[in-house]
């Protein structure tokens, strides 16, 4: 039995945001920890819609910045799932800053988080092929493989040093 196929375009979410004072460090740029909050929400929505399961977040690649994202900034955060194994799902975040004062929109930073679809049981349970069809998403589908190569290249190094750690006693 072969697995369902669906769009990519299926899966897209979008969350805006104005980036206030209480929202910058001392540079008067956007915390890092917010955006990161931001990225995890969007994604996992992309995570659900493709599933149409309860999603958890495997791992995230980190966030890569262009450009740092200031005050009064309009952030746009654009993602959809891009790449699957059976249970996992590869997101793929586009952050975007428009300056409200000049509408001038530039890419601010991308990043790539995995989650895992859980079944009414709360066990990984398989998921849907995802089909590119606009040409963004055929870009970010065609590097999967040598992402997936170095996803599991650093959990092998983080396990190994988990296990080489102690937890000291206070």
């Amino acid at each position: 039995m072969s697995r369902k196929e669906v769009p990519m375009r299926r899966s897209y979410a979008v969350q805006e945001n104005i980036v206030l004072p209480g929202d910058t460090n001392m540079h008067n740029t956007m915390f890092g920890g917010l955006l990161m909050k931001h990225i995890d929400e969007t994604a996992a929505i992309s995570a659900r819609r493709h599933s149409k399961c309860p999603v958890v977040t495997a791992s995230n690649d980190g966030v890569h910045f262009h450009r740092p994202i200031q005050n009064d900034d309009i952030v746009k955060l654009e993602s959809f799932v891009c790449s699957v194994g059976r249970t996992s799902m590869e997101v793929f975040i586009k952050i975007s800053t428009e300056q409200s004062h000049t509408g001038d929109v530039e890419l601010a930073a991308i990043s790539y988080l995995t989650f895992v679809a859980l079944g009414d049981d709360g066990k990984p349970t398989e998921v849907p092929l995802p089909v590119p069809d606009s040409d963004e998403e055929k870009l970010v589908h065609q590097d999967r493989a040598t992402r997936k190569e170095m996803r599991l290249k650093k959990r092998e190094e983080t396990n190994a040093l988990i296990n080489s750690l102690s937890l000291s006693q206070s």
